[in-house]
């Protein structure tokens, strides 16, 4: 039987990122404590950056809890200070789109708590005009049998588009 229970030091955590804004610590914790229906990880934020663009989910609820430092939410169109020990509701809402940024000059780090096991939503992303649809077996980000897409509308085919 795994333990149930693991440290944030004992987390192994994997950097991502891209370009000048966007770059984070992510440290997975769910598949190590036995977790079966949600999804725990630990995300750190270097000052000044974020971890993913500004996005809102179709499916999928998120709940985060700052675990260290202070920065700020992007809710909505609207920014809200955040800070250690605020618990953050994104629900699957395409009208409730959501971002973390760290907007202090010491590291942020919060949890992140998503639906595990076979998960598959539709994203928009109102920053770039463009959408993504996920799907994964395990719920996983990174796991090579996920299913990911990303698009702009006017990139889209119609439904026929190609068949006979």
């Amino acid at each position: 039987m795994t333990k149930p229970i693991i440290n944030v030091d004992e987390l192994e955590f994997t950097e991502f990122g891209s370009g000048e804004n966007f770059h984070a610590a992510r440290g997975p914790a769910s598949k190590h404590i036995g977790a079966e229906s949600l999804g725990y990880a630990v995300v750190k934020l270097q000052p000044g950056k974020r971890a993913w663009p500004y996005h809102a989910h179709s499916a999928i609820e998120e709940m985060f809890f700052v675990i260290q430092g202070e920065g700020t939410l992007r809710h909505a169109g609207k920014e809200y200070p955040i800070r250690t020990g605020d618990f953050i509701c994104s629900p699957a809402d395409k009208d409730q789109p959501h971002q973390i940024i760290n907007t202090s000059d010491k590291e942020l780090a919060y949890i992140a708590l998503s639906p595990a096991g076979p998960v598959t939503d539709v994203m928009h992303y109102p920053d770039s005009g463009k959408y993504g649809v996920w799907h994964s077996s395990s719920g996983e980000v990174g796991d090579p049998d996920n299913f990911v897409l990303f698009s702009r509308a006017e990139h889209a085919v119609d439904y026929w588009d190609g068949e006979d």
